[in-house]
């Protein structure tokens, strides 16, 4: 680093590495340390070493710094369980692929299985709390609220006589089955004399033990939306590094803090994505604005537009900016152009095709209301209990891709809802509009209360938007700051015309 501005990285023998944009991405590893029972390890990842000196050399520069906890479960020898003994959980069928590009897929799917701890369980667990790493006060860090221990889950939920298990194979190759819902701290004995306590698993080996780790964060409130570090340009910050948990997290941050890296190499302007635009959005907008003193995860309860952030839509949401930015290439593109064009035409014909009511009425019988005139197909559609799809089955118009009805059924059926969601999106982008300049002096307005003052300077909010998102700045203190903003654009626009 040098002239506030990053170079590149040293590695551990001293070569040296330049780079217009660095991004640091360390998961658990800085200052890491593993939690098995009273044992304590200097690692980031079982069998892995920890990053040192990353903390510190950021530490000199002024950066802020904490520490937080996560864990992981044990993982078992597929060949050591009897699943018989377990319920089976199927995949999909088909299996629905999470790519818009992929339009099937034919690969082998492998299924899971259900499991449950008991009252044995659980006394094996608790004979473990006397060297557990939480309850003796090793571990002080928070760690993700919504995926706790199965040692803090039976010492929270005594009302409890058994919790699931999720048995999930780790590949198609690996032996390992991944133990989801008993992640723990607690000691090898214990963790091997509790699991073999459930029914299928009296033989289970265990592959690599459950272990929690602490590990160095860096608040968030010290990042641009773009994920690049306030303090020190070009440098970026990204997954567990942030106070997040998750892979979903760690990918959303990666992408964004990949894109803006590359642009500073392209001399390109910064990319953002704003919280009614998709929940990559408001996992950033979170983490800048209201920080984390425990791990964050994201969940649609926390994005206002949830209505419109559909995993089902995200190409029509998206596809343009990735298009612009280069990572869509034409083809790809094309798709989405024609799929956009096909709803629209579609869109056009329900709106103007009626359905005779002998035609209807025969058809759905008893299921429905009979209609007694022709009615046009957006009109039936709003019925909860009419299909769309059906609909177009009966007028021999099924030429359509299951998608695209299902875009057009459900913009038909919640039309209500979206509209006013639409509505709150205008009022949301006008605040986004009122821009903050980044030399904007908050100390000088005394109207401000003091916490106000201290989080919009620590924060450095972009637009007001952002500004009213700050948890610790009241109502009060935004009308103050919209007068402000208000009083510096009407003196700029005066400015303006006296010199014309």
């Amino acid at each position: 680093i040098s002239e506030s501005q990053v170079r590149g990285i040293i590695l551990d023998d001293g070569e040296k590495m330049f780079s217009k944009s660095v991004i640091i991405t360390a998961g658990t590893f800085l200052n890491g340390v593993i939690h098995i029972g009273l044992q304590k390890l200097s690692s980031g990842r079982a069998g892995e070493r920890t990053a040192t000196g990353i903390t510190e050399d950021l530490a000199k520069h002024g950066f802020e710094f904490g520490r937080l906890k996560t864990g992981t479960p044990p993982r078992l020898h597929r060949d050591s369980i009897n699943f018989e003994q377990m319920e089976l959980q199927v995949p999909d069928n088909p299996p629905q692929p999470f790519s818009f590009w992929t339009e099937n897929i034919n690969r082998k799917q492998v299924n899971c299985h259900i499991a449950h701890t008991n009252q044995k369980t659980h006394e094996i667990l608790r004979q473990g709390f006397d060297e557990s790493p939480m309850f003796t006060g090793r571990i002080t860090s928070p760690g993700p609220r919504y995926c706790p221990s199965i040692e803090d889950k039976v010492n929270r939920f005594t009302e409890r006589d058994r919790h699931q298990l999720f048995l999930e194979p780790e590949g198609y190759e690996s032996p390992e089955i991944y133990l989801n819902g008993f992640s723990t701290s607690l000691s090898e004995q214990i963790q091997l004399r509790a699991i073999r306590s459930v029914a299928g698993l009296e033989n289970a080996e265990i592959l690599r033990l459950g272990y929690a780790v602490e590990y160095d964060f860096f608040p968030p409130h010290q990042l641009k939306y773009t994920l690049e570090t306030h303090k020190i340009a070009h440098l970026f910050f990204a997954g567990q590094i942030n106070g997040t948990s998750g892979y979903e997290e760690a990918a959303a941050q990666g992408i964004m803090a990949g894109i803006n890296a590359a642009m500073i190499c392209l001399n390109q302007p910064a990319f953002r994505l704003k919280r009614s635009e998709a929940y990559i959005g408001v996992l950033v907008d979170d983490l800048i604005n209201k920080s984390t003193l425990e791990p964050y995860r994201m969940f649609t309860s926390r994005a206002e537009f949830r209505l419109q952030l559909r995993q089902d839509n995200a190409d029509l949401r998206l596809a343009q900016h990735g298009y612009r930015i280069g990572l869509i290439d034409d083809r790809k593109y094309s798709r989405v152009e024609h799929k956009t064009k096909q709803i629209a035409d579609l869109k056009k014909y329900v709106s103007r095709e009626k359905i005779l009511p002998e035609k209807f009425n025969a058809y759905y019988e008893s299921r429905t209301s009979p209609i007694i005139r022709p009615t046009h197909l957006e009109t039936l559609t709003r019925r909860p209990e009419i299909s769309l799809a059906e609909m177009l089955d009966l007028l021999k118009n099924n030429g359509h891709d299951s998608e695209v009805v299902q875009e057009v059924e459900f913009g038909i059926k919640y039309a209500g809802y979206i509209k006013r969601n639409l509505d709150l999106m205008a009022r949301f982008q006008q605040y986004e509009e009122k821009k903050i300049p980044a030399q904007f002096d908050y100390t000088q307005i005394d109207a401000l209360s003091s916490e106000a003052k201290e989080k919009l300077h620590k924060i450095k909010p972009d637009n007001f938007g952002q500004a009213s998102r700050i948890s610790g700045v009241s109502p009060a203190d935004l009308s103050v700051l919209l007068i402000h903003l208000e009083r510096m654009k009407y003196r700029k626009d005066v400015s303006r015309e006296t010199v014309n």
